[in-house]
This record gives structure tokens, sequence and C-alpha cells, in this order.
């Protein structure tokens, strides 16, 4: 007879081969579908490419491009060869690397652009990987239970020939019958034991695969379904054969996201977002079927299953309704902006994510926290028709035209009496209605049309007006001023002439430039450096460390202060790297006579923490809101 373990031994191996059998099935299939996956996808990223339908910015387009598929690996350089957009980051190589599709390459028609990408294929690896261990698991659950029931087949037979042997030995006593009862009831509570242990095993692997999904298709900060899952939603769900053939996709834009954490730090900014995504659950309640998906930091997707657009765009205005609400409870100049499209089972779903992306362009341009439902599909095909760009470059007219700009002003606290700092200027647009534009959006369309220039000398002009007018030449004010304004001839006469002008008020502005912008034309950089140094004015480097530029480059531009990523600055009680490194910063940029600033502070933590480490200045909500200047 064979024993339990030999049994299971034997079985194993019998199972192992049908395994290996499966496993390459899946494989196939997995190959098949990312190769169908890759052809499918390519040709949407090929047509928003190589046309550039969408006239937009390399940074935009590969925003875009981001919120439309998910990447491990995405590069658009110009045609200079300059990066103008990177995602992703280089992985250690795996054995999928040599089933996934490689790296591909597309350039525009007009050669304007290159981008490089490679998909990510999480969720279906994800997939395969649970149907391997499920395969697994049927195997070994197999293997167990049918040498078990080969145990008991085997113990059958030998107790029938036992009986047999007892009724005619009449030597045997009462006592051996007695012991093989008791084995017999050993053996059963054994093979109990060992079922009820897989049984234990079956329910942890089945818990750990559901923790697995959760973790693929799940935003972490809302607890909402993230881009993947809108993804494969769309994918499954949506089609001739199956229960959504048409609806209503909106994407709805969190204007204020970028602001908050600047100002007011990133805890708020979570608690915005978190606010926002429970106002769009409690809304979208009422429509059957309806979803909400968090596509990236600022974006939520939700999908209105077989309703027309008309049920779609009330569900637009009920969000309005609710955000004006939460606008004005919180202290906010907007919440969120909707862009909202028709679809059917045959609406590509690159096509769709454009078409809602206009109707957001659109909408900021018109009230506080509106919608636009575009309804013009060629508006892709034809790049004059862009009704986004359009509105926006009305209203930027309109702000430079009627001088549509108020300012605010966020102070430094100094955390020394001999340091120097300053209040930084905070600009916000208006539109032809006195409300807010959201002041992210109006930057990023200001540069994309070109009109960046004319913005940062409306803002310096009017500084220097409410300075001069309100007579605030006993206080320093800084001004944050674009990379490209630096870069321009004829805007580094104006701003010269302009300092010249009134040497008073030039002697207490402080320009702010990006650590990255300085580094895009050294020769301009340090050339407008020395123009401000000559009119009386100082300059600061803000977010610095993020590009971790050597400080000789800093002792030969000579700049005033550096202002430190928020980054290095958050929850830097806690974080004790951040801290040495904090300290190595202060120490260098105070030997050559550079003062050092820290943004984003939250707390009354962080504000100790900074002051040990020597900074000069604080800046954050914990310290002052904005006020009017």
């Amino acid at each position: 007879m064979y024993s339990y373990s030999q049994l299971l031994i034997k079985n194993t191996w019998l199972a192992l081969i049908f395994y290996l059998s499966a496993c390459a099935i899946s494989f196939a299939l997995f190959t098949n579908n990312i190769n169908e996956k890759q052809e499918q996808n390519t040709k949407i990223i090929s047509t928003l490419v190589e046309h550039n339908s969408l006239n937009k910015a390399p940074e935009e387009l590969g925003q875009l491009l981001n919120a439309i598929n998910d990447f491990t690996l995405l590069d658009i350089t110009s045609t200079n060869g300059e990066q103008a957009f990177h995602l992703g980051q280089q992985n250690n190589p795996s054995i999928l690397d040599h089933i996934l599709p490689e790296t591909k390459t597309l350039q525009a028609k007009d050669k304007s652009i290159k981008i490089s990408f490679k998909f990510s294929y999480l969720a279906e690896t994800n997939l395969l990987f649970q149907q391997l261990i499920a395969f697994l698991l049927i195997i070994v659950v197999f293997s167990i239970i049918t040498a078990a029931l080969s145990v008991r087949r085997y113990k059958q037979f030998y107790i029938d020939i036992g009986q047999l042997i007892k009724r005619q030995l009449s030597s045997v006593s009462q006592d051996k019958t007695d012991n093989n009862n008791d084995d017999e009831i050993f053996n059963i509570a054994e093979l109990k034991e060992g079922i009820a242990e897989i049984k234990g095993l079956i329910k942890l692997q089945q818990s750990t695969s559901t923790d697995f999904e959760k973790q693929a298709f799940s935003d972490n900060l809302t607890g909402l379904n993230n881009r993947n899952k809108f993804v494969h939603f769309f994918e499954k769900n949506v089609g001739q054969k199956s229960d959504v053939k048409f609806g209503v996709l909106l994407i709805t834009r969190c204007s204020e996201l970028q602001t908050i954490n600047q100002i007011r730090g990133f805890s708020d900014g979570d608690r915005y977002i978190c606010k926002v995504a429970k106002i769009m659950e409690s809304v979208v309640s009422p429509f059957v079927g309806g979803k909400i998906f968090r596509m990236n930091s600022s974006d939520f997707a939700t999908i209105l299953p077989n309703v027309l657009i008309d049920e779609g765009e009330n569900y637009a205005k009920q969000l309005t309704s609710r955000f004006n609400e939460y606008q004005q409870a919180s202290d906010l100049d907007s919440v969120a902006y909707t862009g909202l499209v028709a679809f059917n089972w045959e609406s590509p779903l690159g096509e769709l994510l454009a078409l809602a992306d206009t109707g957001i362009s659109v909408a900021q341009t018109q009230n506080i926290n509106s919608w636009f439902s575009q309804k013009d599909a060629d508006v892709l095909k034809n790049s004059s028709a862009s009704y986004g760009n359009q509105n926006w470059r009305q209203e930027i007219e309109n702000v430079l035209v009627c001088h549509r700009v108020t300012l605010l002003v966020q102070p430094i606290q100094p955390n020394t009496r001999n340091s120097k700092v300053y209040g930084e200027i905070l600009a916000r647009f208006l539109n032809s209605n006195d409300e807010m534009l959201p002041t992210a959006s109006f930057i990023a369309m200001a540069e994309k049309l070109d009109k960046i220039v004319a913005v940062d000398k409306l803002i310096i002009e009017t500084a220097i007006d409410e300075i001069k007018n309100k007579n605030l030449l006993d206080k320093s004010f800084g001004i944050n001023i674009s990379s490209r304004s630096i870069s321009d001839e004829h805007f580094l006469i104006w701003l010269e002439r302009r300092l010249l002008k009134d040497p008073q008020v030039a002697s207490r502005l402080v320009f702010e430039i990006t650590e990255y912008g300085l580094q895009q034309n050294i020769k301009s950089s340090k050339r407008f450096i020395d123009m401000l140094h000559r009119s009386g004015s100082r300059i600061t480097v803000e977010r610095f460390g993020v590009g971790l530029t050597s400080f000789k480059f800093f002792k030969d531009l000579k700049p005033d202060f550096i202002k430190m990523d928020s980054t290095y600055t958050r929850d830097i009680d806690e974080d004790k790297n951040n801290q040495y490194f904090l300290r190595l910063m202060v120490d260098l940029a105070h030997r050559i006579s550079i003062n050092v600033l820290a943004e984003s502070v939250e707390t009354l933590e962080e504000k100790h923490t900074l002051e040990k480490l020597f900074i000069d200045g604080c800046q954050g909500y914990y310290i002052s809101k904005p006020t009017s200047l």
C-alpha cells in the first residue's frame, strides 16, 4: 500500500505536467492580448502625435497622452533634440521584458516633435500572475485530495480483507479489534485536518488576490477606482454586445490643487481632493450605473452609462452648484471645471478624452466652476476650430487690455532679527464678468499662446504702481517671472528702463525664477541677474534642489536668495535625511552670502525644525494667508 506522502508526490508530478501546459497557454493568450492592445493604442497616439491635432505644447501633449494611456516610459523631444517632456524611469529588467512590446518612436508630420513611448501593462500582468497562481492552487488541491482519496480507497480494501480474516480467525482478541478501530479514527481525523488546512490556504490566497486587485485598481487617497480601472471598465463594458452602448463621459479638473499645495500645503491639497471626490460621489448616486474614477492628481472621470447628453448636462449643473457652495465655505478662488462629451460603443477612448479636455479649456474661460459640453467632434480635425484656444486667447487679451489683474501678498517670516526677507506677490486674473480665472490654467495657456511675456509685464507694472500709490516703500516684495521672459531681449530692455525709472521701488523688488528656468540658458540668466543688480533689485532662485545644480553655478550667478522646494520642507520634523540635506545646503549657501528660505511650511513642528536648521525665513499657510497688497 502506498503511503499518503508517496501518493501525494506521484500525483504532484502528473499535475505539474498539466500546470506547465496551462502556463504555456496563458502566456500565449497574454502575448496575443497585449499585442492587440499595443496596436490599438499606438493608432490613437499616432493620430494625436503625427498631426498634433490639439495644437498643444509638448508638455501639455505629454500630460494628455499620460491621461489617455498608462506608460512606463514617455519622452517628447523637440526638433533641436531637447527633452520637452519625460515620464517614467528605467526599471530593473525582468523576464516579461522579453515578451512585452519594446519602446516605440513616432514623429509629427511637421517634424516639430518626436515621441518615444512604452506602454504599461500592469493590469494584464497582474491578471496573468493571478491566473498562474490560481492554476497552481488548483493543482496543489487536486494532488492533495486525489492522494487522500487514493489512501482511503486502499485503506477500505485492506479493511475488507481484515474483516474476512477476523471472521475466520477466532483467535483475534477483542483488544486487537479495538486497536484497529482507534487507528481508523486517527487516520480519518488526520485527513480532515489536512483538508481544513487546504481550505485555509485557499481562503488566504483569495484574500491576497483581492488585495492585489485593490492596489492595482484603487486610488489610495480617495478610495475611488483609478485610471487603470477606468480603461479596464471602458474596454470591458462599453460595446455593441455589452450592457453599455452609449452614455456621457465627463472629466472634472480640480483647478486649485497646484495653488493650494504651494500656498496652504500638501495636507490641505489632499483634503481638497477628498472633498471634491465626496461631492462627486453624492451627486452621481442617483444616476443608475454612474461611476467615478480618479485619473491623476487633479482630474476625475465620470461615466454615466446609457444616458443622453441632456442628463449629463444636468449632472454637470449639479456639480457646479455643489462646487460653488464648497468654494464659498472654504475661501477658494475656484474648485473645479468640467468638460463633457457623449459617446457610443464605437467612440475611440483617446478621442473622447481629448474632446473632454477641450471642453475643460472652454469652461475655464466662462463662469467659476462652470462646465462645457463639447458636441463638435470636428474640433480635433481642424486646429483653427479649437474652441479652447480661441476662448483663452480672447480672455488673455481682455486681461491685458483692461488690466484685469488683482494682487495678493504672502509674507515670508524671518527667523532672526538680522534676516532680510520679503512678501511674495501672487497675481490673480479676472474675466470680463470680474470672476476669477484659474491661475494655473491662465499661466499655462499664456505660455502656450505666446502671451506670457506680456502677462509678466502687466504684473510688474501693476505691482510697481500699487507700491508707489500705497506708499509701501518700507517693505520688500517678490514677483514671479517666467523663464521665457528672461530670454527675451525686448523684455530685458523694457524691464531695465522701468526699474531705472523708479529706483526707490526697484530697490524693494525681488524677482523669483525657478532653478529649472535659470538652467535653460546660462548666458541669458547671468545677463538678467546682472541687470537686476545694476538696477538695485534682487533675485531669488525658487524650487531649489529639484535639479541639484552645483553651487559653483550659483556662485557665478550670485543670487540673493534660494527658496527650497517644498519636497524638502514637507514633514521636515520627521525626515532625518531631509534635515541633514537642508543643514548642508544652508551651510554652503551662507558661506557664499546667500539667504535660504523655506516654502510650504504647514505646521508648528516644521517651523521649529527649520529654525533649528538656521533657515533665514519661512513661508506657508501656517505662517500667514495671502492678503490684498
